[in-house]
């Protein structure tokens, strides 16, 4: 697995956070806590979302993306997922890292500080040049949209 170098800026309020770091050697993504005071933890409730700061701002290179995606367990267990999954941080972003979760379970979720909420992957984008035509080729699934191409085998 090749490595790129993201830089990481910790924000004040992500201060003691763990950084974005592997938790094992061949891990695609890296886990992104919950920023959230202490004393103030988020409740989610069900058929809601929030928006959870990280504390941490990075810098992704020219040529890659972040892709802010949903953890596992969170959404196996719990029924809490990112809303727009995946969620896109551009090489130009300089901001706070932040995740929509939405709760699809029945229960209210708490969402407390330095939870493992998301997880961040770093991928290579191709620059897309866009060219107007007059005509498409034709394909044999043409403007067939949602669910065009069948449910099952």
């Amino acid at each position: 697995m090749s490595q790129v170098r993201v830089l990481v800026r910790r924000l004040a309020h992500g201060a003691g956070l763990p950084l974005p770091t592997p938790r094992s050697a061949d891990a695609a993504g890296v886990d992104l806590p919950a920023a959230v005071p202490e004393a103030s933890p988020l409740t989610i409730p069900p058929g809601g979302h929030v928006l959870v700061p990280t504390g941490f701002s990075i810098a992704v290179p020219p040529g890659y993306e972040g892709q802010v995606r949903p953890r596992s367990g969170l959404a196996a267990n719990n029924g809490v997922t990112i809303l727009n999954a995946p969620g896109t941080i551009d090489a130009d972003y300089r901001g706070e890292v932040k995740v929509i979760l939405v709760n699809h379970g029945a229960e209210p979720f708490v969402v407390t500080r330095g939870m493992r909420i998301a997880q961040l992957v770093v991928a290579p984008v191709e620059a897309a040049e866009f060219a107007e035509v007059d005509d498409l080729a034709e394909t044999a699934r043409g403007e067939g949209g949602f669910g065009s191409t069948g449910l099952s085998g």
